[in-house]
């Protein structure tokens, strides 16, 4: 029977934390107050101390670390630009938009420095990223972006494959070729998240579980459990932005699922390849993201039901039996000699979307700073966004603290039902173009009208 919810796979792998750190106890006051502990909140206060060891740094976490996307996202540590360039170019420059491109490159490296400095076991294996196009139309949309990724400063690593390239590496069926990224790396999210964790607290940083936020103002922070106070407070908490109060417009909670097979044999691995082991994607507008792990599994992500009503979370990563079956089918279409393997996990989370979709990472006058809104590729954005809030936290400021999506504050998405509708109709035409070019047809206009709609493209 198929595990459902329990946060992750990623959790059963390891296990769900059974200790957990003790809650506030009380009233208190530190130097810089950090709510979340997730990547982003972890990688800021691993920074933070890093530059300045006397530090008292205090994060605040609802739940256990690790709980939200760190610990269920699709392992892609891509150091990828998920965002559109030419939105940051219109309020800086494009010279200022490839220095924000070469520095995301960076992440990938940099995470995989602090991992083997602080002994972390994420399951880390460097790779290239593909993604495949199955129909004509996919492959006309393959080149424009890996054109566009050229323009804006990945040209040295990105690179084309045609269809039979591309089944020597992987045998999808229909692959007519992939764009393919090097300097990647795949990971076990919940290992990277909870090695993190533990990093910090050697350090020296207090991290408080089961506390829950009420209220965010100008030097304190008032939880279920007493108030923090402190000079500079960092909200870091994505895609679970929405339900701290008055944030429910902020940034709008949207929802992706996956689903893990059980090990597979020799004999279907050889019929599959992936010897590379590269993270997987496809051209679809409904696009998927999948990794093999480190036994022998194959995971399938991609957005189920893409939005809850009223910027609503999921209970503890349960997606519904629809969603599940939208997932199977993605792994028995690119994956048919898996079709009888079973499906050991599903599970959903919330990732951030700003109404620009573009991430964001600043520190207002008042002291209180933010990040997120990844829009889907925060295992790399979270580590540049984690150093770039402790550069500007400590006031020292540098490179990182001039980039495009510094301080960058997009407007509220629109009341309910409104931003329901528009999600929901989003993806329903998403669904319509790609039925219209697996048919053979042109590239569809639908998606560019959903995009349009969402303020997407």
């Amino acid at each position: 029977m198929t595990t459902l919810g329990k946060l992750s796979f990623w959790y059963a792998d390891i296990g769900l934390p059974t200790d957990r750190r003790a809650p506030l106890p009380g009233d208190t006051d530190c130097d810089v107050a950090i709510i979340g502990a997730g990547y982003t909140g972890l990688w800021a206060a691993y920074y933070l101390k890093q530059q300045d060891p006397g530090l008292r740094v205090t994060v605040l976490e609802k739940h256990f670390a690790g709980y939200g996307a760190s610990g269920r996202n699709g392992g892609w540590l891509s150091g990828g630009f998920a965002w559109n360039q030419e939105r940051y170019a219109q309020t800086s420059s494009p010279e200022a938009v490839r220095r924000m491109v070469a520095a995301m490159m960076g992440t990938v490296d940099e995470v995989i420095r602090v991992a083997e400095h602080e002994g972390i076991d994420a399951d880390i294996r460097r790779c290239d990223e593909l993604m495949v196009a199955t129909n004509p139309a996919q492959l006309e949309r393959l080149r424009a972006e890996a054109a566009h990724r050229t323009q804006w400063g990945e040209g040295e690593r990105v690179f084309e494959l045609d269809a039979e390239a591309t089944r020597a590496r992987i045998n999808i069926p229909g692959a007519l070729g992939a764009m393919g990224i090097s300097g990647v790396a795949r990971i076990q999210p919940a290992k990277l998240v909870r090695g993190l964790a533990q990093a910090v607290e050697r350090l020296g940083v207090t991290i408080h579980e089961e506390t829950e936020v009420t209220g965010i103002a100008a030097g304190h922070v008032t939880t279920n459990r007493g108030t923090v106070r402190a000079p500079i407070i960092l909200r870091c908490t994505e895609g679970f932005t929405a339900t701290l109060p008055g944030l429910d417009r902020e940034w709008l909670p949207m929802n992706s699922a996956q689903i893990v097979t059980e090990p597979l044999s020799p004999e279907i691995w050889a019929q599959i390849g992936w010897d590379g082991h590269e993270i997987l994607g496809d051209f679809d507008h409904t696009y998927c993201y999948c990794q093999r792990t480190r036994e022998g599994r194959i995971t399938v992500g991609a957005r189920g039901i893409p939005y809850r009503f009223g910027s609503a979370i999921d209970r503890d990563g349960t997606p519904d039996a629809e969603t599940v079956r939208r997932l199977t089918a993605i792994l028995h279409r690119h994956f048919p000699a898996a079709r009888q393997a079973k499906i050991d996990h599903a599970w959903c989370g919330v990732l951030g979307v700003p109404r620009d979709w573009c991430a964001t990472v600043g520190l207002g006058a008042d002291g209180i700073g933010w990040a997120g809104g990844y829009v889907g590729v925060g295992v790399s954005t979270s580590n540049l966004a984690g150093r770039t809030l402790a550069a500007l936290a400590l006031g020292t400021g540098g490179p990182l603290t001039t980039l495009p999506w510094v301080n960058r504050r997009p407007k509220a998405w629109e009341p309910e039902p409104l931003r329901w509708m528009g999600v929901r109709a989003m993806y329903r035409l998403y669904a319509m173009a790609d039925r219209a070019e697996a048919a053979g047809g042109p590239p569809s206009r639908l998606a560019a009208w959903g995009n349009r709609l969402t303020g997407r493209g």
